[in-house]
C-alpha cells in the first residue's frame, strides 16, 4: 500500500519560515504530479500547490510568491518552503497525488503560525 510521510511542521512566528517534506512510496512517483494540500481546523481540506513530474509549479492564490514546491525524484520526495509565513497558514499539510489524490494520506505535520 501506498505510504505518504509528512515531516518538518512546527511552531513558528508570523514572518519566519518552514520546509516541509513528504516522502512516499508510490511507485511511479517521477511520473505523478503531486501536491500538498492544507486543512485548517474547523475547515475543509484545500490544495496549496501542484508540481508535475517535469517540475511545472502551480500554486493557491493565498500562497503565491510565499511558498515553492519541490521534488526529488531520485529520493521520492516533495517538499513546500513556506516563507513570509501568516497566522492563516496555521494547520496541518498532507502531501498527495495530483489532479487526482490517493484515498490514502498521510498523517500530515501541523505548521502552527503565532500572531
Amino acid at each position: 500500500q501506498v505510504q505518504f510521510v509528512e515531516s518538518g511542521g512546527g511552531l513558528v512566528q508570523a514572518g519566519g519560515s518552514l520546509r516541509v517534506s513528504c516522502a512516499t512510496s508510490l511507485r511511479t512517483f517521477r511520473f505523478n504530479a503531486m501536491a500538498w494540500y492544507r486543512q485548517a481546523p474547523g475547515k475543509q481540506r484545500e490544495w496549496v500547490a501542484s508540481i508535475s513530474g517535469g517540475g511545472d509549479t502551480n500554486y493557491a492564490d493565498s500562497v503565491k510568491g510565499r511558498f515553492a514546491i519541490s521534488r526529488d525524484n531520485v529520493k521520492n520526495t516533495v517538499y513546500l518552503q513556506m516563507n513570509s509565513l501568516k497566522p492563516e497558514d496555521t494547520a496541518v499539510y498532507h502531501c498527495n497525488r495530483w489532479p487526482t489524490a490517493l484515498e490514502v494520506w498521510g498523517q500530515g505535520t501541523l505548521v502552527n503560525v503565532s500572531s
